[in-house]
């Protein structure tokens, strides 16, 4: 598929004045995470709410990281996430659970972020009588 790069936008859930700007951002539907530097999670206030929490890396290693809660934006798109403190030679990660929070999905052949269409919805169909 090869990869790309987005621009994506990290704000506090309650004080959204209080943001910062990634302008490299893997987009890594392998991730189920989003993963932000821990320094610029920090520097706008997003608190540590899921503690040592162990993740897989690609290459098999096992590491602990932080998880806590912001809204993570591309362009016009925005959705409320968990978001991991990724330490010093972590990559920054825009993982599958954003993408699916913002409807969106990737244009492998145009190496870029698309509207993934309409939201599944379930259907309702009414109860049978007992025969």
């Amino acid at each position: 598929m090869g990869t790309f790069h987005v621009k994506t936008s990290i704000e506090h859930m309650n004080r959204r004045e209080r943001s910062v700007e990634l302008s490299q951002v893997l987009v890594d539907t392998g991730s189920e995470h989003t993963w932000v530097p821990a320094k610029l999670l920090e520097k706008i206030g997003v608190k540590r709410e899921k503690k040592d929490l162990t993740f897989q890396m690609a290459n098999g290693q096992l590491i602990t990281r932080n998880i806590g809660f912001a809204i993570v934006r591309c362009g016009e798109h925005f959705t409320i996430d968990e978001v991991v403190f990724a330490e010093p030679g972590d990559l920054p990660l825009l993982g599958a659970r954003s993408l699916e929070g913002m409807n969106l999905t990737v244009d492998p052949r145009r190496k870029k972020l698309v509207a993934a269409g309409p939201f599944p919805a379930a259907q309702c169909q009414p109860l049978s009588p007992n025969p």
